[in-house]
């Protein structure tokens, strides 16, 4: 989770303001290099390594009282391959009197920058070795970071040894993230860019964070050096940079475990252990209701990059979104996602309340709000279609059903995209509308969700009436227009939330009744919204009717119902079968059951 530190009360406004203005977009770990480990310290610091066995020498009786350095420098270790402001900080530890020491590309680049540079093998006496997995890896280094400043024994053991201490360490990571999202690669590749000695130096340094100063992030710079400048020694400052470098090593090695579990576990999506690293996105103004805390992280797991929905969507408009908002956006985007016709779904808390589609989106959005003018004002409508200017002055300017006067009002509209005019028109709606654009959601997902101490994970839904048999087991056959019907009712009634009932004609939904304890009472309230027009029309049911057939089945007969779509499976399905032919009404079971909690 990226978090920006700060060592005073002011420093610490400032830079949380910027870090909330600069969380959209952040990654596990961004880089545009390849491997390269860069490790510096300090010039000073490779000085008071190499003065340290003679310092010994000269003063055996010396002092023993706890001491930073056995020659008094301050010493930084620098090891990098995000280079991001590098030769801002180089030159701001150097005028602090820091002796910097690094390697490779690291070294060059603060030269370059006008910083002098130790080079790591000078403080080691070791070169860098097997194509350089073996660079900082060695007591010269990891002595200087461990020891405690507190512990007369451990200082004693680094003037033996002539190790002299360290008192910043700025590292971050091979680009591992990067290389395995950035397309094919080869297993002996990724292994290549797995970073063993950047995580190394990162956990000793956090470790023993009360005497070391670690950074991971370089937006975190210009607090350190704020800090140093002040010459202060405020311990939460320390443990939160400590608390901040366990956490992007924690990340960083959720997605090496990831990356290895699917090189390894073809198919097996439920690794015996897991972790999921977030991203703090936003704080929101609340959560679900107004007297609950909340935030929105994004997923940094390999398996969603690129993999589109809500949580990466752009905001063009508008207020700043809610807890609510996020639920029923992403509630409205996933089910317009599921049509390939262009379509207009309106959504009210997370249950889609009209559904169109049509050749031209501008009828379809039309249709959409009269399925529930009451429900869709205050909604969210998603397209999954390009918004331009003619749609626009539509949504913007399109009256309520009820009384053709009073314009409809929305909370969100999204869209794949938006036209430059179109954008423009729509903006003029209102100031708080929110206007998203977002990428078509991914398939294969994994699916979690929290339970009181614990998580269930499935696989996401991604069935669609092109993947299932409706099998006929009426005497009657629907006719090719029901059978388009039932297939358009049921991908309604997959976003529904149980028990659900949808009522469909001419890929339009009429009614649908919704999260009701029985399957009854939701059939009724679809009928009471789809009215008359439901004689002729397609039913679908997210599950069967299972002991009152008679009062749901023949209900929907009687009420002119052409076809029902249910999956079946009950012990009652013959008396549901029976009744549709006395009906002469078209039933088809679809194997396949939509719960939806």
């Amino acid at each position: 989770m990226p978090l920006y530190l700060v060592s005073s009360s002011p420093a610490a406004a400032k830079l949380a303001a910027g870090a909330r203005a600069s969380l959209h977009g952040r990654h596990l770990v961004r880089a545009p290099h390849g491997p390269s480990r860069r490790v510096s310290l300090s010039s000073e610091a490779a000085a008071g390594r190499a003065a340290g066995p003679a310092m010994a020498a000269a003063q055996p009786g010396a002092s023993t009282a706890p001491q930073a350095n056995s020659s008094g420098v301050k010493q930084a270790l620098i090891s990098l391959s995000d280079k991001t402001d590098l030769a801002h900080l180089g030159n701001g530890l150097q005028s602090l009197g820091f002796s910097i020491i690094s390697t490779g590309g690291t070294a060059s680049s603060l030269e370059a920058a006008g910083v002098t540079v130790t080079k790591v093998e000078q403080i080691t006496h070791f070169p860098e070795m097997l194509d350089g997995r073996v660079k900082t890896l060695h007591p010269s280094i990891h002595g200087g970071i461990l020891a405690r400043r507190d512990q007369e024994h451990h200082l004693k053991a680094l003037n033996e040894h002539g190790i002299g201490t360290f008192d910043v360490v700025v590292v971050n990571l091979y680009p591992f993230y990067n290389k395995v999202t950035s397309g094919a690669i080869s297993f002996e590749d990724g292994i290549e860019n797995i970073d063993i000695g950047g995580p190394t130096l990162i956990r000793a340094a956090a470790k023993n964070h009360k005497d070391v100063l670690v950074v991971v992030d370089h937006n975190d710079y210009p607090a350190l050096l704020e800090y140093l400048q002040g010459k202060q020694h405020d311990q939460q400052f320390r443990k939160m940079l400590a608390w901040k470098a366990f956490q992007h090593v924690a990340s960083y090695d959720s997605a090496v475990s990831e990356w290895l579990w699917k090189q390894s576990n073809k198919g097996d999506i439920f690794p015996p252990s897991l972790t999921v690293p977030l991203s703090l996105n936003s704080t929101l103004r609340y959560g679900e209701n107004p007297h609950q805390k909340a935030a929105f992280y994004v997923d940094k797991s390999l398996s969603v990059f690129n993999a589109g929905g809500i949580a990466t969507a752009i905001q063009h408009h508008g207020k700043e979104m809610s807890y609510n908002n996020y639920l029923d956006a992403d509630a409205a985007w996933n089910c317009v996602s599921e049509f390939e016709n262009p379509t207009c779904v309106v959504v009210k808390h997370t249950n889609p309340c009209g559904v169109a589609s049509r050749a031209d989106v501008l009828e379809a959005y039309r249709l959409a709000v009269k399925a529930d003018p009451v429900s869709a004002f205050g909604g969210i409508v998603a397209f999954n279609t390009t918004i331009d200017e003619d749609l626009a002055r539509e949504i913007r300017e399109f009256r309520s059903p009820t009384d053709g006067e009073t314009r409809m009002f929305y909370e969100i509209v999204v869209a794949p995209g938006y036209t430059e005019k179109g954008l423009e028109v729509l903006k003029g709606k209102s100031k708080t509308l929110r206007i998203l654009e977002a990428k078509r959601s991914g398939k294969g997902m994994l699916s979690l969700r929290q339970v009181g101490g614990g998580w269930l994970a499935q696989e996401s839904d991604d069935l669609t009436p092109e993947d299932i048999a409706f099998t006929k087991v009426s005497e009657r056959a629907p006719t090719d227009s029901e059978l388009s019907d039932a297939k358009f009712a049921w991908l309604c009634v997959k976003h529904v939330k149980s028990n659900s009932i949808v009522i469909a004609k001419n890929n339009c939904m009429l009614g649908m009744g919704s999260g009701q304890p029985n399957r009854v009472d939701s059939l009724r309230i679809a009928f009471r919204k789809a009215g008359e027009e439901a004689k002729g029309a397609a039913l679908a049911s997210d599950a069967f009717f299972p002991f009152a057939w008679k009062d749901a089945v023949e209900e929907a007969c009687e009420k002119g119902i052409g076809v029902i779509a249910e999956p079946g499976g009950s012990m009652r399905d013959k008396d549901a079968v029976d009744c549709c032919d006395k009906y002469g009404v078209a039933l088809l079971f679809t194997g396949v059951r939509h719960f939806r909690h």
